[in-house]
């Protein structure tokens, strides 16, 4: 098991690591509270699951600062998490830097903030015309639904990469990781920094990120998957895509084989698909083959929500991917770091 001591070992990295992880994504700042059923109910949301806001969710932004004196204001954004995890776990500072469009206002600032203390370095496209994107993390029984309005990160634009300073940070990369919610905003910012990393060796990993993405962004995400050298996801994602890819009812391990068997850009990786199942075993489908990791569970007391918990996964393996340790260990890695998160509120650390 990964341990403390594994953890600071992570930062005794060979080479230069500098800029090593980029992630690019959608920077938003958590708004997050424990509401009651009746509250997720009024807004037609469901728990374990995300959606983006529509006009009818406007109202419950202001509702949970206003109703809810516990609110806490937490940086997150999918991505943004799983490189904060990441570099957390790594313990150097400057292996990971972030990519993501926010608004020229308070909450960009704590956005910054929050990335700086916690040693990512970030180079944010800065939009004067919408404030920075927020997303609703409502919390009941440890489960959470999320409701994400992107605002000015929705505004990010494969311009701001090809500037000369973003392509420098581009081209140290060795990891690039952009969940699935990028796809609605710059599938082509996910496809130069795919073929970044088909040309150069490097590996361009995605995740699944939320059921409505496997079938709402359906052509976009076709669009990315050829250059993916990791695909991860959960459950109810996997059940989704399966469902978009008329192959409905299949279980998680044949989901798994088929998107790591679907065509792929370039034939210097082979595709690792990686679904994560909660406290269930986590499902790694590689070569045609599919292992079981299990998960060591933590005592139901202990956990506070799951919010950030997938992100966290993701952050913990690919610090250990990115220091070349066996996707075993990179698994260990992810389930510890998610176990650690699932005991605070948010995406943060102890």
């Amino acid at each position: 098991a990964v341990t403390m001591a594994a953890v600071a070992g992570a930062s005794k990295a060979d080479g230069d690591m500098k800029g090593a992880l980029l992630g690019m994504g959608n920077p938003l700042l958590d708004i997050s509270a424990e509401v009651p059923i009746e509250l997720v109910k009024k807004y037609g949301l469901e728990m374990n699951s995300a959606c983006l806001a529509e006009d009818k969710h406007v109202p419950l932004y202001k509702e949970l600062v206003e109703d809810f004196p516990k609110v806490q204001y937490i940086a997150g954004g999918a991505t943004q998490n799983t490189i904060r995890v990441a570099q957390w776990m790594i313990g150097k500072p400057g292996v990971t830097s972030y990519i993501g469009c926010i608004g020229k206002d308070a909450f960009g600032e704590q956005l910054k903030a929050a990335a700086a203390k916690d040693g990512l370095a970030t180079y944010y496209m800065e939009d004067e015309s919408a404030p920075t994107g927020t997303c609703a993390v409502l919390i009941k029984d440890k489960e959470r639904s999320l409701v994400a309005n992107l605002s000015a990160a929705n505004n990010y634009k494969i311009d701001h990469l090809n500037t000369e300073a973003l392509q420098a940070v581009v081209q140290s990369s060795k990891v690039v990781y952009a969940a699935g919610f990028f796809l609605t905003v710059s599938p082509a910012s996910m496809i130069a920094a795919g073929k970044h990393c088909a040309e150069t060796g490097g590996y361009f990993t995605t995740n699944l990120s939320a059921p409505f993405l496997c079938s709402v962004f359906k052509e976009q995400m076709h669009s990315v998957l050829p250059y993916a050298d990791i695909v991860f996801g959960n459950e109810s994602e996997a059940a989704a895509f399966a469902e978009a890819n008329e192959f409905a009812g299949a279980s998680v391990a044949e989901v798994a084989l088929k998107i790591s068997a679907l065509p792929k850009a370039s034939g210097a990786h082979g595709r690792v698909v990686v679904i994560t199942q909660g406290s269930e075993s986590t499902i790694v489908a590689k070569d045609g083959k599919v292992t079981e990791y299990a998960v060591t569970p933590i005592a139901e007391a202990s956990i506070v929500d799951t919010n950030g918990a997938g992100d966290a996964f993701v952050g913990g393996f690919l610090a250990y991917f990115l220091k070349g340790a066996p996707l075993a260990t990179a698994v260990d890695a992810g389930h510890w770091a998610a176990g650690q998160v699932i005991q605070q509120s948010g995406c943060v650390f102890p």
